[in-house]
């Protein structure tokens, strides 16, 4: 690989856009991904936000979950943000019916923990790993980990909940870094997708 990966972000549903200008900015060539043959030709991806249920649902109509989970499973490296976050929980707390996910992260996460749309804010995260002070999170209807298991290390709390896990090559973060115009966690992701090349 070249010190450019190519970064998808899964461009089924939510903020694709936003995810592909930071990638852009972290020196990453960003593309989306909607077909398992498109997912075949990326170094990394990431799971935007959005709607969790409605994300599963158009994943398995695209036949993009079975692709996703098998290359998350054998290593690529992958970042979720918010609904992202949710799909690569191994379980959630409270699924909608028919709720799958990719999983890749042992946690256990809880959906729309942080309230409703009205009840969205935005704080200043300190998250291991990404030099220079707190990053700006912004939660939109956020879910945070109930727990992880041995595999997983918190990388962020917030208000006494965890907010961001690593996990080996999978990275999750409950709030949306790239509504912020701060790339910095877009630039850790980068940097894992290179260190995997």
């Amino acid at each position: 690989m070249t010190d450019t990966p190519v970064i998808g972000v899964l461009a089924l549903q939510g903020d694709v856009r936003e995810h592909l200008i930071a990638l852009a900015s972290a020196d990453a060539l960003a593309r989306p991904v909607r077909r398992p043959e498109e997912l075949a030709e990326v170094d990394g991806l990431v799971i935007p936000g959005g709607e969790s249920t409605a994300m599963s649902k158009l994943a398995v109509l695209f036949g993009m979950l079975e692709p996703l989970r098998e290359r998350v499973a054998s290593g690529m490296p992958v970042y979720g943000t918010c609904a992202g976050m949710i799909m690569l929980a191994d379980k959630i707390l409270d699924p909608r019916s028919g709720q799958e996910t990719v999983g890749g992260i042992d946690m256990i996460v809880r959906r729309n923990a942080f309230g409703r749309q009205n009840e969205s804010f935005e704080a200043a995260v300190d998250v291991a790993g990404v030099p220079g002070g707190p990053v700006e999170g912004v939660f939109i209807r956020a879910p945070w980990v109930e727990s992880v298991g041995a595999r997983a290390e918190v990388v962020a709390v917030h208000g006494g909940h965890i907010v961001a896990v690593r996990q080996g090559n999978a990275l999750a973060t409950s709030f949306h870094p790239e509504l912020t115009g701060d790339h910095r966690v877009h630039a850790l992701f980068t940097d894992m997708v290179r260190a995997v090349g």
